[in-house]
């Protein structure tokens, strides 16, 4: 079995952390580590990152909160891979996304993943790049993450003329973390297709 390193736990945590990135404090509480070490670890990571031409990845810090991203000389492949799908409709994570948004904003990132059970981080830029999705200020509390919302374009996308008109959820399910999710979206969306449909 693999050992794996003190390195590899930090680096874990920064991905898993997404764009809002983790701090220092919380890095400390969560591995136990005392903060030298941490800022040890990460400057070794920040180098390993620099100095290896394969690697995609660059460590960028601010004040004592740090999170990964991409290389700036990846910049357009990077932009053209969040182009191309603007063509494609919607997948079922993006609507998931979405449809939580939509019904919860504003609301963080973490919120967002505490609801579908998965990482966002992916799902949100790219509706973000669509238009659908934008950032409303941030949370006040410890790392600021960002609030999102929707946008004007998310109402002209689905035909709506204010979130009053949102499609209503199912009665018997209440509006928690438990059982909202895109699926109840998909589905009034459905529901307000066909009765469009039956007027016509």
């Amino acid at each position: 079995m693999t050992k794996t390193t003190n390195q590899a736990r930090i680096e874990a945590l920064l991905f898993i952390s997404g764009d809002e990135g983790i701090s220092l404090g919380a890095l400390a509480k969560i591995t136990g580590f005392m903060k030298p070490a941490l800022r040890k670890i990460l400057d070794d990571l920040a180098q390993k990152y620099q100095a290896d031409a394969d690697s995609a990845l660059v460590l960028l810090q601010s004040d004592e909160t740090y999170r990964l991203a991409t290389k700036a000389s990846l910049a357009p492949i990077i932009k053209r891979y969040f182009e191309v799908p603007l063509t494609v409709p919607l997948t079922t994570a993006l609507l998931e996304t979405l449809a939580i948004i939509a019904y919860r904003q504003p609301i963080t990132r973490l919120e967002i993943d505490n609801i579908r059970g998965v990482q966002s981080s992916g799902a949100i830029q790219k509706l973000m790049v669509r238009g659908l999705v934008d950032t409303k200020g941030r949370l006040d509390a410890p790392g600021r993450p960002f609030l999102y919302v929707t946008t004007t374009n998310f109402l002209d996308y689905f035909g709506l003329t204010s979130l009053a008109a949102l499609p209503p959820l199912p009665e018997e399910k209440d509006l928690d973390e438990d059982n909202l999710s895109g699926d109840l979206f998909l589905a009034a969306l459905q529901s307000r297709n066909q009765q469009q449909g039956d007027e016509k």
